[in-house]
């Protein structure tokens, strides 16, 4: 078997991988945010709710790849109001969360749906290239809306 070695972006405020579709490495994607919201001192609760928010928003998005473009790259940074995960893939133009989940998700901030851990759900895509922002506010950060 032979290993081949992958580079990962990292400085103290976040960090930057590519994935294959693999419920393993999305759990790896939700580790790397449990560990930016641990270091961010949100309560424990809310660090298991967003890591949990973080894998299944991976698992999701793994149903969009395909044979040209089958990998996810993540990054996870931390800013000083919040913490952000961003879902980026090349290929078909469609949210790394299904828009019926995001339209449901607005009505059902704060229970335990898929995305509970998750302040702000964003979507953009351009050029073949379809980015999902997750966002956690800290503290008071959160804007009103």
């Amino acid at each position: 078997m032979r290993l081949r070695t992958t580079t990962v972006s990292t400085d103290s405020r976040g960090i930057e991988f590519q994935i294959d579709p693999d419920a393993r490495l999305a759990a790896a994607a939700g580790g790397a945010a449990r560990y930016y919201a641990d270091a961010a001192g949100l309560p424990g609760e809310v660090v298991a709710e967003f890591q949990k928010s973080v894998v299944a928003a991976c698992l999701e998005t793994f149903q969009h790849l395909n044979g040209d473009h089958p990998h996810l790259r993540v990054s996870v940074t931390h800013y000083s109001d919040r913490i952000e995960v961003a879902l980026t893939y090349d290929g078909e133009a469609a949210p790394a969360v299904g828009l019926d989940q995001i339209a449901g998700f607005a009505s059902t901030l704060g229970n335990s749906s898929a995305l509970g851990g998750i302040d702000r759900v964003q979507y953009e895509a351009r050029g073949g290239t379809a980015v999902t922002r997750l966002t956690k506010y800290l503290g008071d950060a959160r804007p009103t809306m």
